[in-house]
């Protein structure tokens, strides 16, 4: 039974104030309308299911549009609604207030709202690594060097609480700067991030492809921190970053175990695509308009990110203990309760090692 309004303002209300502490996962060159729907896939006989993107048309999301342009959720016999907020926290708050079934966004947020009394999970672990790329300006490249370089610096993250915010400050403690030495300043990303960084209103900041692949076209940055691949998120985090992912409340699966197969299969299908596919024929899969600097310039976005992501949608083993302890070092919810959070309640294996591929 659908909520009545009241209900349902009332319910987006909470999800609001629950998602305060951990505001927008990081935002793209392009952005859609809020809550705008994606052209319809193939329909077939089978469920339906909406699901939100924290920004469809961001590289580090790009598994929820590709496996709709691939066909696949026809083929696993489901229909899938793909809607778009510009940033991950709006993903989950239209999870929580029931207007979607599924988000897609950083694995995060389970962590974050378990603190807070909310059971919701990873169901298929897109990414290995946060996709995240610390830039400075060119300008700034002779004085900033590392973390310890941020006394004193205006950095970018898409806005305060995010996850860029998170894991700018604890790249800063790790490396001797405390939190109140620097400056954090939200300036979104896409064409706000860039001018912020052209204009000086920023030193550094962090944002992911194809904003990325842009500010390095225009000679506009250098990357400081890498955390576009396995090897760039140990050396910046200590470990494995699981970030973005199909993510769902646990109520909902347990009740809807056939669904989330279905819809399992054909994630973990398109994952393994990408791992047989150059970025070039995943490029031409996209929507045109995703490619805004020019379709070269795409595929090298997709490039550089491609090994972000995991081949079979499994959680890496070590993965979440990573997660919980960047966010333990600065999340009011999270610091101090470290024992009190239960990792395993965050993701499953379940649906992704029964995945039917063929």
């Amino acid at each position: 039974m659908r909520p009545n309004s009241t209900g349902r303002v009332a319910a987006a209300a909470l999800a609001a104030v629950l998602l305060l502490p951990l505001a927008a996962c990081a935002n793209d060159a392009a952005t859609t309308a809020h809550g705008a729907a994606a052209p319809a896939g193939q329909q077939v006989d089978g469920p339906k299911v909406k699901i939100m993107v924290g920004g469809l048309d961001k590289v580090i999301y790009l598994p929820a549009m590709l496996t709709q342009r691939l066909g696949f959720f026809a083929e696993a016999g489901v229909n899938v609604e793909l809607m778009t907020e510009p940033a991950g926290v709006n993903a989950t708050t239209a999870l929580l207030a029931g207007d979607v079934q599924g988000a897609v966004g950083f694995y995060d947020h389970t962590i974050d709202l378990q603190a807070k009394g909310k059971i919701v999970e990873s169901v298929v672990q897109f990414a290995q690594a946060p996709g995240e790329v610390e830039i400075v300006s060119t300008k700034q490249a002779d004085a900033i060097k590392s973390g310890a370089d941020f006394k004193g610096k205006k950095l970018g993250v898409t806005s305060i609480g995010s996850s860029t915010d998170f894991l700018t400050k604890y790249l800063a403690v790790k490396n001797g700067a405390a939190v109140s030495e620097f400056s954090p300043i939200a300036v979104g990303a896409g064409q706000t991030f860039i001018a912020a960084l052209q204009q000086g209103s920023i030193d550094a900041g962090m944002t992911t492809d194809p904003t990325v692949a842009t500010i390095l076209d225009k000679g506009l940055g250098k990357i400081l921190y890498d955390m576009r691949t396995p090897e760039g998120s140990r050396d910046a985090l200590g470990g494995l970053y699981p970030s973005s992912s199909l993510y769902m409340n646990t109520d909902w699966v347990e009740k809807n175990k056939d669904t989330t197969q279905k819809l399992t299969n054909a994630f973990v299908k398109t994952l393994t695509w990408m791992s047989t596919h150059s970025p070039e024929e995943i490029a031409a899969k996209m929507p045109a308009d995703y490619a805004q600097g020019g379709a070269e310039q795409y595929a090298a976005a997709i490039k550089a990110t491609l090994p972000m992501f995991t081949t079979d949608g499994v959680m890496p083993a070590d993965g979440p203990k990573t997660v919980l302890a960047v966010l333990a070092a600065f999340h009011p919810d999270v610091k101090g309760k470290e024992g009190t959070i239960d990792l395993a309640r965050t993701y499953t294996t379940e649906f992704v090692g029964k995945a039917v591929t063929g």
